[in-house]
Order: C-alpha cells, then sequence, then structure tokens
C-alpha cells in the first residue's frame, strides 16, 4: 500500500551524546553575541553552564522559570532580553524552561499583543517575524521540546494551557546530553518518562502518523519500556538514562510531525486549571484513555489499522510477541504503580470538573490524532478512571 503524501521538519542541527553540551557555547557564538538564557528556578544544576557561558563573554541575562511558564511571564522575558541587547536565546532546562525559551525567542522578535499569535484564547495569526535564534538544551527525558515546533504557555487570566505554534519556532540547535538527565530526582524521572512513552504511543496510533514517525516510534518505544524503570531506580545508571534520552528526542520528533492524542487533549485543560506537572497529568491518563481508546476501537472499528497498532505496541513493550491489547492496559497499570504515580486527585481534580474538562479536551488540538473519535460518555470515563 503507497503511503499518503506527509512531510517532515525538525531542528536545523541535531547534537546527541554524554559530554556534549559543551558544543552549545560555540554553537551561539555562531548564532549571536548576547545570549539570554532561560533555566529552570534552581541554579545548582546549571551553575556550571552559567560559568562557562560568562567566561566566553556570551552572556546577557538569566531568566529563571518557576514552574510551567506562562503568557506573562514569556513576555516580560522577552522585554528584558530586548533592553539588554540579546540576540540569541539558549534554553536549558526540562520541557518548561524550553518552551518558555521557544516564546520568548519568538516574542523578542514579534512585538505584537502575544494574544496575536495564541491558539485557542488569541487570534493564532501566523508570526510575522522569524524569532531570534535559539539553542534547546533539554536536562529531563521527557517532552522532546528540543525538537516540536510549539510551545506550551499558561495564560492565568483564562485558565488555560495553549500553543503558540509555527515552523518558524524549531531550534536552530538542540543538544542532547544524556548526562545532564543523572542528577533528576526519581520522581521527575518518573513523569517525564512517562510523557515521553505517551508521546511514543499517541504519535504511533495517530491518524496523522506517517512512514518516518513510525520508524521513531518503534526505536522509542522498547528503549523507553525497558529503561524508564531502571532510570527510576538507579538515577546513575547511564545506560538507560541514554536510553531514556533517546526515547524522549525520539517521541519529541514523531509528535511535531504526527500529533498526539486524547491523553494531551485532557492534558492542556487539566493543566491551565490546576498546578499540576505535564508528566505527572498524562501519567495519571495513559493508562486509562489507552483503555477507552482500545474499547472504543473494538466496537466502532475492530478491523482498523489503529487496533493492529495497539496491538503492535503491547507486543513491544511486553516482550511477548503473543500479546494483545488487553495486556498494553495491565502493563501500563503496573508500570504507573511502580512509579509511584498518584491519581489526579492530589492535584485537586474532582468529578465535579468532568463537564468543563472533557469540554476543553474535546476542543484541544492534540485530540485531533487521536485515532478515533469519543463521545463525551467516553472522554467522561478517561476522566473519571484517573482520578
Amino acid at each position: 500500500m503507497p503511503a499518503a503524501p506527509f512531510e517532515f521538519a525538525t531542528a536545523g542541527r541535531i547534537v546527541f551524546g554524554r559530554g556534549l553540551v559543551t558544543e552549545a557555547i560555540p554553537a551561539a557564538r555562531q548564532m549571536g553575541s548576547r545570549a539570554l538564557l532561560v533555566t529552570g528556578k534552581s541554579g545548582e544544576r546549571t551553575a556550571d553552564f552559567e560559568k562557562s557561558l560568562a567566561d566566553s563573554g556570551l552572556q546577557g541575562v538569566v531568566v529563571r522559570i518557576e514552574g510551567e511558564p506562562t503568557v506573562p511571564a514569556a513576555s516580560h522575558a522577552a522585554q528584558l532580553a530586548s533592553d539588554a541587547g540579546c540576540d540569541v536565546v539558549i534554553a536549558l532546562g526540562g520541557g518548561s524552561a524550553i518552551d518558555a525559551g521557544k516564546a520568548i525567542a519568538a516574542f523578542l522578535t514579534n512585538r505584537s499583543d502575544p494574544l496575536d499569535y495564541l491558539e485557542v484564547i488569541g487570534r493564532g495569526r501566523a508570526l510575522e517575524h522569524p524569532p531570534a535564534p535559539w539553542i534547546a538544551i533539554p536536562t529531563t527525558a521527557g517532552t522532546g521540546a528540543e525538537v516540536t515546533r510549539n510551545a506550551v504557555l499558561a495564560s492565568p487570566k483564562h485558565r488555560l494551557k495553549v500553543s503558540l505554534r509555527s515552523p518558524l519556532l524549531l531550534a536552530r540547535a538542540a543538544i542532547v546530553d544524556p548526562e545532564l538527565t543523572c542528577c533528576l530526582p526519581p520522581q521527575v524521572t518518573a513523569t517525564s518518562g512517562l510523557d515521553a512513552l505517551t508521546q511514543l504511543m499517541e504519535a504511533y496510533v495517530s491518524v496523522r502518523a506517517n512512514p518516518l514517525t513510525d520508524s521513531f516510534c518503534r526505536d522509542g518505544l522498547p528503549r523507553a519500556a525497558r529503561a524508564l524503570l531502571r532510570a527510576f531506580q538507579d538515577g546513575s545508571d547511564m545506560d538507560a538514562r541514554t536510553d531514556m534520552a533517546i526515547a524522549s528526542l525520539l517521541s519529541g520528533l514523531a509528535l511535531a510531525n504526527a500529533g498526539l492524542g486524547a491523553v494531551h487533549g485532557f492534558a492542556g485543560p487539566i493543566g491551565g486549571m490546576f498546578t499540576a506537572p505535564h508528566g505527572a497529568v498524562c501519567a495519571a491518563l495513559l493508562p486509562h484513555a489507552t483503555r477507552v481508546n482500545i474499547e472504543a476501537l473494538q466496537k466502532r472499528q475492530p478491523g482498523g489499522e489503529a487496533l493492529r497498532r495497539y496491538e503492535t505496541i503491547a507486543q513491544t513493550v511486553t516482550g511477548n510477541p503473543h500479546s494483545g491489547v488487553g495486556e498494553l492496559y495491565r502493563w501500563l497499570s503496573e508500570l504507573c504503580r511502580r512509579l509511584l504515580i498518584p491519581g489526579l486527585r492530589k492535584y485537586g481534580v474532582r468529578d465535579s470538573h468532568a463537564a468543563e474538562l472533557c469540554a476543553g479536551a474535546a476542543r484541544a488540538s492534540s485530540m485531533k490524532g487521536n485515532p478515533i473519535g469519543l463521545t463525551n460518555e467516553e472522554l467522561k470515563e478517561i476522566l473519571l478512571r484517573s482520578l
């Protein structure tokens, strides 16, 4: 069967390997003369890099992102960078720091109201000017944000998380050094790693999957399946850390070109209404969204490709070539149990929020990739099972 037409886009340059964070400063020198460094709230894990940046003469401003990035924070940081004459952005941290870096790079050169460019709450206009050149350096193995073309920002005013989306947002360089993840706390390892696993699964069963993204998912899924629990149990296991860094990178490459599904459809509305880490939300939802999707496919598309793909995932993650789709839910549930993943009640989500969250999920752009259209009752079942 011939492949349907597709396109593929990613960062201008990808550098992967232990100790290769040192490539960032020479790369930045080729892009500008004064850098804005965007990083997480704690300076301990980035102190060595900050010193190297200062020694190089490139450092202009350091912006620390506390929690997940917001529209006002990104806009304010862009103004600080502009005032300081910064002409290149380096985002060093987890998905929040990297998404913030993307948005700041865009707002640095596009000085209109940010709402002009945001989806859902804004006008969704295309960026008028290319963003400032920027470099992504992830310190977690989860979001794959270093190679995606959207930045997720919270709008406290609207109680929503929305995307700034453009092919121009792709990083000039993505530098993935697994050694940067070795000091992650176990719970961050667990939730960020389950985000990567979710992205590999959702991209593989997406209605927009293509041969290139399929190849990334088929390579990334077994890596995440064998390495995530090991990295959680022993953060110094560099083989497991390397596998997870590759799985995360591949998940970003896949989702940026194939889309996602119901888990991420819910993650946006939940993240906008509650103070809950994105990875933790995805982790709580994943087994139940998978089960409901499979049951919907069995009822309405029993002979379809998506159901066969879920079976392939089941066989891949369990290591058993005879596993059926029912084994996948059980394997995911057991993995989440061993990784100590709490339900969404921990973050304040209650049954009474179901109507609003289901409506938000149904409207979410991520839901467009889900392998089957879900009814409101099916969406409600996912949410209530995840509590």
